[in-house]
């Protein structure tokens, strides 16, 4: 099967009012976002250039690989610049904040197909350690600001334009577009489509209860792959499609990885054992720990890493910073207590998961069912 390089070559020559938007579409809106634009995606909404002129300004400016995430994003945009139906888009009100200090790291943008449509991206987690930081951050925190960033752009937007919107994001862009299409006015909302959330996290419990999410959730549609980990932490009430991915374990969360068959992903029935072992793990280490625990968890945490001279994620595990991790916590007893007893902590639930699993499934099916109904209760 194919990926969506693959759906650009087949699809790539009609236009969205030929072949309106699909799930595949707002994979590939989403993951254009990794790619910090030149000034023409920043211009106001009078003035919005097309995608394959970003691209031109884009590939002439110096050291592009290093205004994307991976050489991928930059040969998605090669590629979806080139087709008719991506190229032609209108591409408008770029925004990005990193914000080191403030813990936030933050970008969207709007796509204008020739459907008559708008489109709203956000970006998921980027290399830095800061938004890595900010994604533990929703473990305790009823609102990152990452999130409040999203419903503000969502209403300027919004203003900006009057056409009906679809809104879409990868990973924590995710768990963005479904908190803006959520907490926007009821005006704004009404003229939302589709959320697509493509592997996001979910949110806190006191999201589940909220009248805007309640009110969205039947127009969002959420794919994780079938060994998915981000897409299966906290809480979702929306149903979810688990789809195919050529990689294993956590690299599934790469969209360049999920399987596509045609206009749409190639389904499977469920996620894997793996996956649900690792989400009763974490969703049972998660309730035995406070907010000020989780809280405590992560900054100690992050408090380590920056040690060592660590920028991104990628420099967690060079032997250098290594060595002043070892060094820290040989130097720092209340450090290694907090981490020991919060990682026994994941060990038990680990337990605790496996257990659970393992009495499922020696119940009869009708047993089983009674169990989860009675849970539940």
């Amino acid at each position: 099967m194919g990926n969506i390089f693959d759906y650009l070559t087949w699809r790539g020559d009609l236009t969205f009012t030929q072949d309106p938007p699909n799930a595949v579409d707002a994979l590939i809106f989403s993951t254009l976002t990794y790619v910090d634009y030149g000034e023409k995606a920043a211009r106001d909404p009078d003035t919005a250039v097309t995608l394959r002129q970003c691209a031109e300004e884009f590939f002439s400016l110096e050291d592009p690989e290093g205004r994307a995430r991976s050489k991928k994003d930059i040969e998605l945009l090669h590629r979806a610049a080139e087709t008719v139906r991506f190229g032609q888009c209108r591409l408008c009100l770029f925004q990005s904040r990193f914000l080191p200090e403030q813990e936030t790291q933050f970008a969207a943008m709007t796509f204008l197909p020739d459907d008559g449509t708008m489109f709203l991206a956000y970006r998921g987690t980027d290399n830095s350690l800061v938004g890595w930081k900010e994604d533990f951050n929703m473990t305790f925190q009823q609102t990152i600001p990452a999130q409040r960033l999203a419903q503000e752009y969502i209403r300027q937007a919004a203003l900006a334009y009057t056409a009906p919107m679809r809104v879409a994001g990868h990973s924590k862009g995710g768990n963005l577009a479904v908190f803006a299409a959520a907490r926007c006015s009821p005006t704004v909302r009404k003229r939302i489509l589709t959320v697509y959330n493509n592997d996001g996290p979910g949110f806190t419990k006191y999201m589940i209860g909220d009248p805007g999410y309640n009110a969205i959730v039947p127009r969002i549609r959420t794919y994780i792959p079938q060994s998915s980990v981000i897409g299966m932490l906290l809480e979702h009430e929306e149903p979810f499609l688990v789809i195919r991915s050529k990689s294993v374990g956590l690299m599934q969360h790469d969209p360049y990885s999920w399987e596509v068959e045609g206009p749409n992903f190639l389904p499977v029935q469920e996620v894997t054992e793996s996956s649900q072992f690792l989400d009763a793990t974490i969703k049972n280490w998660f309730a035995s720990m406070s907010n000020q625990e989780r809280n405590r968890l992560v900054e100690v945490l992050y408090s380590l890493l920056t040690t060592g001279e660590v920028e991104n994620a990628a420099d967690i595990f060079q032997p250098k910073n290594i060595r002043a991790y070892v060094k820290t916590l040989s130097s720092d007893a209340d450090m290694r207590h907090i981490l020991s007893t919060e990682f026994q902590g994941l060990l038990e639930a680990a337990k605790k998961a496996r257990t659970s699993m393992g009495e499922a499934k020696e119940l009869p099916p009708d047993k089983s069912e009674e169990l989860r109904v009675e849970s539940e209760e």
